[in-house]
């Protein structure tokens, strides 16, 4: 699939409506992620997948979703639609990762990025518990072991991060691809 904006067109976007530098790097951390699930998953899709994931919180200083979350979502589309990239597929799935605004996952597209997102989020906090807070000192073994400690960031959704399996990926292949993603653009991303 095509996106109908470059890379360069949607990081120009993010950083239109998003300042934040936390919310920068987090959406650099899903894209990176969403790029490695789609070289397994969509491998003709590594483009579109990333961008997706770049912009999945594109309304994150816009929407009132402090108000009502149902907003987050829903308004990143619109902001698309405004600034002439409208695109179905993509609006849906940056909705879909934030069910409360009434559109569920449905495709592998849509689940790949519910599941990105927490896991981007939670492999920072596993970092930050090591003495070099690097992401390259996080082990595959210390991701299940902190997965199954609910207290632990508890945050990170991992009811979502779970759904990656109905994007046709085990787990264990998740946390490695993510860790992948997430060391390749480690200085990027303060990890």
């Amino acid at each position: 699939m095509e996106a109908k904006l470059t890379r360069e067109q949607a990081n120009e976007l993010l950083h239109k409506y998003v300042k934040g530098e936390n919310y920068i790097t987090h959406s650099y951390a899903v894209e990176a992620i969403m790029r490695g699930l789609a070289e397994k998953l969509a491998p003709e899709d590594v483009e579109y997948w990333g961008i997706c994931g770049l912009l999945h919180d594109l309304d994150e200083e816009t929407a009132p979703w402090r108000d009502d979350f149902g907003t987050h979502g829903p308004t990143s589309a619109k902001i698309l639609r405004d600034e002439g990239f409208g695109d179905p597929v993509m609006e849906n799935a940056i909705m879909a990762h934030n069910p409360a605004c009434g559109k569920n996952p449905e495709t592998q597209l849509e689940y790949a990025l519910i599941a990105a997102d927490p896991m981007s989020g939670f492999l920072k906090a596993i970092a930050q518990i090591y003495p070099d807070k690097k992401i390259a000192s996080v082990k595959h073994k210390s991701v299940n072991k902190r997965f199954k400690e609910t207290r632990f960031a508890a945050g990170a959704n991992r009811q979502f991060m779970s759904l990656i399996e109905k994007a046709g990926m085990e787990w264990d292949e998740f946390v490695d691809v993510s860790l992948e993603a997430l060391r390749g653009i480690a200085d990027e991303i303060g990890l």
